[in-house]
């Protein structure tokens, strides 16, 4: 178990790869701190994984307000005294349009959220992992900051800002301990692509054989499965990453 006794922040913990992340991390040894805008929801992933013989709970968090970050922050450390890791998976998306008549109030809204709501959170736990003189921030980008998308320019510009922020934190953090990564995911077959899916005509056959054609690996990759390079990014084993940008995508970008 490559996370065991290490305390992880989960933020973003709804349907798709935020609730994998918890069970995941929670099944590599981490105590988890399920984190999103639902209460319901995130206290059924904690009981379910301390059904399942882990240890997690539940703290409410608007990544978009100050006050929230810094009380997720100070209940983990209430909880289990010390912050390992925080992984920044929460996100808002605007509609789906071209920038040249985007609506600016939701391009404030992504930013705020994705890019500026990470800083938040980086803000609140910073000064326990200095403290500890360790820790890990990963932050979850998208692969449409690499290849831009028609009508996803806004949530690839906010993501774009977060690759950056994870980029500057980095260099800033130098010899405290403390690494910041990001890890850019592409298309994943979970629940929000599952419904996203359903919409169409045939369920969504065909479009999937047809990503699945254009993805080297040959299928769209599982959520849960993707979510495995960011319990690397966290544990022991990325000791010596920091400042990276990696692409988990199945190769539907190939990284020059």
């Amino acid at each position: 178990m490559i996370l065991k006794n290490k305390v992880v922040i989960v933020t973003g913990a709804g349907p798709g790869m935020g609730q994998a992340m918890c069970h995941g991390a929670a099944a590599e040894g981490a105590k988890v701190v399920v984190s999103a805008r639902s209460v319901e929801a995130i206290e059924q992933i904690a009981r379910d994984i301390t059904a399942r013989g882990g240890e997690a709970f539940a703290v409410r968090c608007d990544v978009s307000n100050t006050a929230d970050c810094h009380a997720l922050a100070k209940a983990a450390l209430a909880r289990w005294g010390r912050i390992d890791g925080l992984v920044h998976s929460a996100y808002y998306h605007p509609d789906w349009a071209n920038l040249d008549s985007h609506s600016i109030g939701q391009l404030t809204q992504v930013l705020d959220v994705v890019a500026v709501g990470g800083l938040r959170l980086a803000q609140a736990v910073i000064p326990a992992m200095k403290a500890q003189k360790s820790g890990s921030i990963v932050n979850i980008s998208t692969l449409a900051a690499r290849k831009p998308m028609p009508g996803e320019g806004g949530y690839a510009m906010a993501k774009s800002a977060l690759n950056q922020l994870t980029r500057q934190l980095a260099v800033e953090l130098a010899g405290t301990g403390i690494r910041v990564n990001t890890a850019l995911m592409g298309w994943m077959d979970g629940v929000p692509l599952q419904s996203f899916m359903s919409k169409m005509d045939d369920g969504g056959s065909a479009f999937r054989k047809q990503r699945a054609g254009e993805i080297p690996i040959g299928h769209i990759p599982l959520d849960s499965d993707c979510a495995k390079a960011v319990y690397f990014l966290l544990s022991d084993y990325a000791s010596e990453v920091t400042g990276a940008a990696l692409d988990v995508n199945g190769g539907d970008w190939v990284a020059p």
